[in-house]
């Protein structure tokens, strides 16, 4: 097994230590044990539809309820208590399905929950696969534990006329290195063996270049896998007038949020983008997601598309060793009709019990 392996649509991961030895969760024996956050808004809906999903695939989830996101902050303050965070670590993964309220301050949840989570949990890759065919066949690494979002900064003389404010990038060649390497691995184990480096070493002469030094350092690592560099700007450009030239893309905390959700909006929008936030090591669960948002405007409606849930849920089961249930899971979402959120849920799952 090789991290990232793609076989008929399949996606497999594993340990970046090498010296590790695999052992998945199905070899284990035993139902998945998986950790089950519905949130806010459309979020509870599209996991449903999920859940729905992973049982017409034939695979059975211990599961365990979670109520955290915007509404639960709003009714008692509650974001993610520590004791949570330690009842997570005994889970094999986590199913998220959206946060995020009207009223709650902006930041609150993505820094109390959202950020939290990656930190605490060392969900150091953020995994976005893109897929519409015949252009579109990428996967974006990014990297989910540093950069812009660790934090670094404050203010000065808050709310007068002289006010500062200030956003450090946290970039260490440990958490840089192993995002890179993974994305190595993973562009070795495609047919296309190829990953571009995205930044912007051009301005950003100091984080920017140790991305580029780590790169080119792991690069010598893997003589079959073709690399190219792309300016952030530049690979924005690209995403739209030709995605086709892209297999796998590395890239930093702040500059793979942006282009994870344009490449959602170039294969198919961002209601079929699913992620996943790995801790490869295994020394956590991974938590998994669709990255809509809560859309709170159709909450309660039947209108959410829950694909992208669904998409996320597969590659949960992938992770969790059921790579035979996730590959059946993505044929069956295919040209999914449309119609409501539990429509094209009931349609994907009848597709499983008929197959």
């Amino acid at each position: 097994m090789t991290v990232g392996a793609r076989e008929a649509d399949t996606f497999l991961f594993v340990p970046l230590d090498r010296e590790q030895e695999v052992i998945t969760v199905a070899e284990q024996g035993g139902p998945h044990r998986v950790g089950v956050i519905g949130g806010d808004g459309i979020g509870p809906d599209v996991v449903a539809e999920g859940l729905k999903v992973i049982d017409a695939a034939g695979v059975k989830l211990e599961t365990v309820d979670y109520d955290l996101g915007g509404a639960r902050y709003l009714r008692d303050g509650t974001i993610l208590p520590d004791s949570i965070l330690d009842e997570w670590r005994d889970l094999d993964a986590l199913f998220l399905g959206a946060v995020g309220a009207p009223g709650v301050p902006p930041g609150v949840i993505e820094r109390g929950l959202l950020l939290k989570m990656r930190f605490e949990l060392d969900l150091y890759v953020n995994q976005r696969p893109f897929l519409l065919e015949p252009d579109v066949d990428m996967v974006v690494i990014r990297e989910n534990t540093e950069g812009t979002y660790a934090g670094e900064g404050g203010f000065l003389r808050k709310d007068t006329p002289h006010e500062v404010a200030t956003q450090g990038s946290v970039n260490t060649r440990m958490g840089v290195e192993r995002c890179v390497r993974y994305a190595f691995d993973l562009a070795k184990s495609r047919p296309r063996q190829h990953l571009t480096l995205v930044h912007k070493t051009n301005v950003l002469t100091f984080a920017g270049d140790l991305w580029e030094r780590a790169f080119n350092e792991v690069a010598a690592e893997y003589p079959d896998v073709a690399t190219a560099y792309n300016h952030v700007d530049a690979a924005c450009i690209y995403f739209v007038s030709d995605p086709g030239q892209y297999d796998v893309i590395v890239t930093d905390n702040l500059f793979g949020d942006i282009l994870t959700d344009l490449g959602g909006a170039v294969s198919g929008g961002i209601g079929l983008a699913s992620s996943a936030n790995l801790n490869p090591a295994g020394t956590g669960p991974s938590m998994f997601e669709p990255v809509h948002g809560s859309a709170p405007d159709i909450a309660g409606q039947n209108k959410a598309n829950p694909v992208a849930a669904i998409l996320s849920a597969a590659m949960m089961l992938d992770f969790l060793g059921d790579t035979e249930a996730g590959d059946r899971i993505r044929r069956a979402c295919a040209d999914a009709p449309a119609g409501s959120t539990t429509e094209i849920g009931d349609a994907v799952a009848a597709r499983l019990q008929g197959d």
